[in-house]
């Protein structure tokens, strides 16, 4: 796992062909951004070639497209729809099967291991997105010990934005646009050159084969105003306060104004970093011989998420809407010490109806609190809402 973080150093971009090779060889299988169906996807990378050079992004609420900036500068772009959480957290796995021999149920756990993988890539907002879900599935009394396999065993390379998306709004939850802790590697990119720094002996060692020198001061300086210069961001939510403000607004009429354009896709919770929300399905063979049991993605938008004996508690949009932007802003908080946002922007960008999470939160703070503070014992709504 990281550690401290070491002194920057400066790379030649052709120094970073190196970089995979050396990863491979300590047995790691490389993840990171390319450019697939017009979008950034993260993939299999087997040389630095396939990284997304020259291509950046338009993004604003609804809408996202790739374009070709035609300079063939590496990172230039923001992020995709796809997170890391698909690596570490996957959207199904099985997590067991039963065979059937002589009228005997054999339970056999799932053998299959996934490879050590090193994300190359990693934004700092996605770097405080990964630190939420160690802080929910490695961190608290009930472990998941498949995420925690993986994360043990992941090599994480920041790359620090020196540009933002439209949609982000990572500085002002102090997520972003710089990467801090929580990697083993971070480069900086600037015309020509790379600065980089370790943040763990493993991600020194790696740093020490790609024939790299300490990094000039005025180097530094200029990594450094370049990545200011992203935080000049359009969007933003104010944390101050926040948890108690959405606590003390269960009935604002926002609400009812968001749920009549949502139209309960589940987008925003599928590329959210941090959410974490799975069911599980059981499956059998047609001889009843061979059993299985599967956890997969769900989603508080899914009509059958809150699903309890005598039917759905939240019937309506308006009432799944209020569920997942209370609980990622403020009973996140209550549960896990911080929000649960890190200002990515995704669930602006592929919301087909363009809900903006910034705006509804200052129109709610601009309007007032709503009727009445929500009963401290009340869990869920009545499903008229």
């Amino acid at each position: 796992m990281p550690g401290a973080v070491h002194s920057r150093a400066a790379i030649q971009p052709e120094a970073l062909q190196k970089l995979i090779p050396s990863l491979e060889g300590r047995g790691y299988h490389v993840v990171g951004p390319t450019v697939r169906d017009g979008a950034i996807v993260y993939d299999t990378l087997k040389r630095w070639e396939d990284l997304p050079a020259g291509w950046g992004d338009e993004q604003e609420a609804g809408r996202y497209r790739l374009k070709n900036r035609g300079d063939g500068a590496w990172f230039g772009y923001t992020l995709g729809a796809q997170s890391w959480k698909r690596f570490l957290h996957p959207s199904e796995v099985r997590l067991f099967e039963a065979h059937r021999d002589n009228g005997v149920f054999h339970i056999l756990h799932n053998p299959e291991l996934a490879p050590p993988y090193a994300f190359l890539g990693v934004r700092a907002c996605e770097l405080a997105a990964i630190a939420a879900q160690d802080r929910v599935l490695m961190e608290d009394r009930y472990a998941d010990s498949i995420y925690r396999e993986r994360r043990r065993r992941a090599f994480l390379i920041a790359v620090n934005c020196t540009r933002s998306a439209p949609t982000c709004f990572c500085a002002s939850l102090e997520t972003g646009p710089r990467a801090r802790q929580g990697f083993d590697l971070a480069l900086t990119k600037l015309p020509g050159v790379f600065v980089a720094e370790a943040g763990s002996p493993a991600g020194a060692e790696v740093l020490h084969e790609l024939e790299s020198r300490k990094a000039p001061q005025d180097l530094c300086r200029q990594a450094d105003d370049a990545v200011a210069r992203a935080a000049a961001q359009t969007r933003r939510i104010d944390p101050a306060g926040l948890r108690d403000l959405l606590a003390a607004s269960f009935d604002h009429p926002r609400w009812e104004q968001a749920a009549g354009r949502c139209l309960s896709c589940a987008n925003c919770t599928m590329v959210c970093p941090t959410c974490f929300c799975t069911t599980v399905e059981d499956s059998s063979s047609v001889t009843g011989d061979r059993a299985e049991r599967w956890r997969k993605w769900d989603s508080c938008f899914s009509h059958a998420f809150s699903y309890i004996h005598g039917g759905s508690v939240r019937m309506s949009a308006k009432a799944r809407l209020r569920q997942w932007m209370t609980h990622k802003l403020a009973y996140w908080v209550d549960q896990f010490g911080a929000p649960g946002c890190v200002g990515c922007g995704r669930c602006i960008t592929w919301c087909p109806a363009g809900i903006d999470l910034t705006e509804e939160v200052r129109a709610i703070r601009e309007g007032g609190s709503g009727n009445s503070p929500r009963p401290a014992a009340r869990e869920e709504d009545d499903g008229n809402a």
